[in-house]
């Protein structure tokens, strides 16, 4: 499996040194990678021949399967082919892995030919508009490309067909400091002769024109949407001709009458031209373009995982109240859309609104995410599409440029109408990031409480992890840090995470101050974008680099992680810090702010120290390193009373941050788990922390010592507890322990989410090795808690699937492990008193270290 910037064959990169991986095939016991040699080239045929070259690494004498291209200097829009040759551990060559490509795209700025054209309207015109050309192609086409970037959304056709299945793109960044363009190979769309290209635009958060308290409205890089757009084509003669965004295009309005990506989509099928993106329309009555400078001069290939209607949901039932009134239910909350299917007189409005709770009367019920909404009239109703039929039989829609969290959908309508169980269908629609953890057990809860969280975290992935699909859609820092594990035990999230983490460096004040949301209109450089929530800078890269062993992303934003960090420490010379949120939507307990606050002040220090170190800067390595001492120090005289081995006023949270952060001393650290133990029983063996304690606690317990007591949490199912929402048929992760709460109640939020990757580290044991990231050594410390009869765990790192699973055989465990190539682990057996760990019958150490292969020990 060979990647270029961790996706499979990607067209359109723009980097000049992109990172290359592959992962071992080879099943043998022990198997390793004892030396290496990439080859790139143009041609495949040179390729397999090992002629003519951009790059021949040569043979390498290591176990790396990460490199950078060294090879001479990458030209734009240029296919290279590559493969990688490898020598396992007895010296001899392995098969040839298959061969993988990589597609520059425009590399510079200075490469576009087209200019960025919109329609003659100002912001506050609410149709979306067509834009359309047509040229001719008198000769036979080799291959076409087209590149496409624009402010707002768009969707591009060629010839009346939907160029590509991404939905919502490009994706949202601070426009205004950069721009992202699409590639799509376009070589089967086109015609010999006449053809026609139609791109249709949305405002997405470019032009906000909803209103919220967030403000977006007034981001100063508002604007009607524009776009830019060449299509490169190559013939079989090798000419190149460019057809570009020039004056040349006409627009009109669409049937897409409004449009927001907040709020709902409004179509007024009577505005329809049909045929409007095919080469025969009749175009006479629209209108000229207006040509308008580039929103930044930072236009940057989008090479992530894109959006998608992933999975289609039929509608589980449906409840007609009466002829204009109905209401679906999808049997499961989720982000996305709607399609209908529609007949009815001309002129008959149709209205979807959209919600994750029922009135008792069976009624939608907005009134938990509608908040947040500050409409000045009735034109923009909260998550509610609006739909005029033509009269034509069977009309379909599905929003374009707009996504909702729901599970339920009331249709209403101003005439009667027909519908059934079939007539709506919803999507779900998310970041189509590949799936790369699963796990399974014995007790049905966990498994629906993993599936949920998974749910929460998809719903909350929109080429940035926001936190709800509702509400707000904003990119909360926090929410993103809280969840961070849990995407990448499950999801192959680094192309994500990277998009996003420039959004921080592009958000970052020169101070060193990062807002709470990213992207932001503005909103959210506060007072409480503290620590507790923005340590998004240190914590996202250090944990993509646990995860891949790639430092790309880390190295990408050491200065921004050094901006901070100074910043803090300018404002909190003392090392402690009151600046952050707390431990948000507790239980009933409240844990000190300076307290909490300042506890992540120390985890940035330390990240930043490590970092300087992995990249060769002493100078901040010793400086840094003292800070986190300092800082740790300056935590543990005020609130650490070591007598008690206790900290600050003894709440969850407070006893569970110092645990998971490395605050403890070493030879206390059993104490204060025990402690903490003991607080969880006195609070009825139920959660009482927020989100700062619930990312921590059950590592807290399960690392020290402690795994039943965290079991015992995790599978709760009374409240407060994860299992108390899936007793009461959730889906999806709550904002609020108490689903009856009056406020701070989104049924899909992902801050508590941090559960989905205690199930990998806390029952598998599958965990990272600081000092061998990327899973090159795996460090499994499984708990065998006595309530689980069996429990599977598996994760696709950058080696391959590490497979960690026990089942109970009355007083004995058989543990079963699978380590794949090129990769090696060290086993903790979690023996009780009087138990010993064996491997075919040999009774071995409690701790031991394995290579690569299949293993079966038992525990009795």
């Amino acid at each position: 499996m060979l990647k270029c910037e961790h996706m499979w064959n990607p067209i359109g990169i723009d980097v000049t040194d992109p990172r290359l991986t592959w992962i071992m095939d080879d099943t043998r016991p022990g198997a390793r990678q004892t030396a290496y040699r990439v080859y790139v080239s143009k041609d495949s045929v040179s390729l397999l021949q090992k002629k003519n070259m951009v790059w021949d690494s040569g043979k390498k004498p290591s176990s790396m399967n990460l490199v950078i291209y060294q090879g001479t200097t990458l030209e734009p829009f240029t296919k290279y082919f590559w493969t990688v040759d490898q020598w396992a551990k007895d010296g001899t060559l392995l098969p040839r892995t298959q061969v993988a490509t990589f597609e520059t795209g425009m590399m510079r700025m200075e490469n576009w030919t087209g200019t960025w054209i919109s329609d003659r309207n100002d912001i506050n015109i609410r149709p979306a508009p067509y834009f359309r050309k047509t040229f001719t192609s008198s000769r036979k086409i080799r291959s076409a490309r087209a590149y496409i970037s624009a402010a707002g959304l768009y969707e591009l056709f060629i010839n009346g067909k939907k160029v590509g299945n991404h939905r919502l793109d490009p994706m949202y960044t601070r426009f205004d400091r950069r721009n992202l363009y699409v590639t799509y190979d376009v070589t089967n769309y086109l015609l010999s002769g006449k053809n026609a290209i139609g791109v249709l635009l949305g405002n997405g958060w470019y032009n906000h024109q909803s209103l919220a308290v967030w403000d977006f409205h007034n981001a100063p890089w508002r604007a009607r949407p524009t776009f830019c757009l060449d299509v490169r084509i190559t013939y079989d003669d090798g000419t190149v001709e460019v057809v570009n965004t020039d004056n040349q295009w006409k627009t009109k309005l669409s049937p897409i009458v409004f449009n927001s990506i907040y709020t709902a989509e409004h179509y007024d099928a009577r505005l329809e031209q049909p045929g409007w993106n095919t080469v025969n329309f009749d175009d006479s009555k629209w209108n000229g373009i207006t040509l308008r400078a580039a929103p930044s001069q930072n236009i940057v290939a989008q090479v992530l995982h894109p959006i998608r209607n992933v999975e289609e949901i039929p509608a589980k039932s449906i409840n007609k109240i009466n002829d204009t009134t109905y209401i679906f239910d999808l049997g499961q909350n989720i982000a996305g859309v709607s399609k209908i299917r529609l007949s009815g007189e001309t002129g008959t409005i149709i209205r979807l609104k959209h919600g994750e709770r029922l009135y008792s009367n069976g009624r939608v019920d907005l009134s938990n995410i509608d908040v947040y909404h500050r409409p000045k009239d009735d034109k923009d109703p909260f998550q509610t599409d609006i739909v005029i039929l033509s009269g034509r039989e069977n009309e379909d829609f599905m929003p374009k440029f707009n996504y909702k969290g729901f599970q339920y959908v009331e249709v209403t309508s101003n005439r009667p109408i027909k519908l059934n169980k079939e007539s709506l269908t919803g999507y779900f629609m998310h970041s189509d990031v590949p799936a790369s953890g699963t796990i399974n057990t014995s007790n049905p809860l966990i498994n629906k409480l993993w599936w949920a969280t998974n749910n929460s975290y998809l719903s909350n992935l929109y080429g940035y992890p926001t936190d709800c699909p509702q509400r707000e859609k904003n990119g909360w820092t926090g929410d993103g840090h809280f969840a961070i594990e849990t995407g990448l035990y499950n999801f192959d999230g680094i192309t994500i995470y990277e998009k996003w983490l420039a959004d921080h460096r592009d958000e970052q004040q020169p101070n060193g101050v990062l807002p709470d949301i990213i992207p932001t209109g503005g909103w959210g450089y506060g007072t409480a974008n503290g620590t507790d929530w923005t340590s998004t800078i240190a914590i996202i890269p250090w944990n993509i680099y646990m995860f891949y062993g790639d430092s790309k992303l880390l190295s990408d934003s050491y200065g921004a992680i050094k901006k901070y960090v100074n910043y803090i420490n300018q404002i909190s010379p003392s090392g402690l810090t009151t600046w952050g949120r707390g431990d948000w939507v507790p239980v009933k307990s409240t844990s000190s702010l300076e307290y909490t606050s300042s506890v992540y002040f120390y985890v940035d220090a330390t990240i930043l120290a490590k970092a300087a170190k992995l990249f060769g800067h002493e100078d901040d390595r010793v400086y840094y390193s003292n800070l986190a001492r300092k800082i740790k120090d300056a935590v543990n005289r005020k609130y650490f009373d070591a007598n008690k081995a206790s900290y600050a006023s003894g709440t969850q949270t407070e006893l569970s941050v110092a645990l998971q952060w490395g605050l403890v001393p070493e030879t206390l650290k059993g104490k204060v788990a025990s402690n903490l133990a003991k607080r969880v029983e006195a609070d009825g063996m139920h959660l009482d922390v927020g989100v700062l304690g619930a990312k921590a606690i059950l590592n807290a317990l399960s690392d020290n010592g402690q795994a039943e007591t965290a079991y015992k949490l995790a599978a709760q199912n009374t409240y407060p507890s994860w299992g108390w929402w899936i007793a009461n048929g959730a889906t999806t992760l709550y904002e609020n322990w108490d689903i009856n709460a009056e406020r701070d109640i989104s049924l899909n939020h992902m801050m508590f989410g941090e559960i989905g990757a205690w199930f990998f580290k806390g029952l598998g044991g599958i965990k990272v090795d600081e000092e061998n990231p990327g899973f090159k050594n795996v460090k499994l410390e499984p708990n065998f808690v006595s309530e689980l009869d069996y429990f599977e765990s598996a994760h696709q790192g950058p080696f391959g699937k590490i497979v960690s699973s026990w089942k109970r055989n009355g007083t004995s465990v058989t543990y079963s492990v699978f380590i794949p190539a090129n990769s090696t682990a060290n086993v903790h057996f979690p023996l009780l008193s009087g138990q010993k760990a064996y491997n075919k019958g040999k009774q071995i150490a409690q701790d031991i270290r394995i290579e690569a292969g299949i293993y079966e020990f038992e525990i009795k």
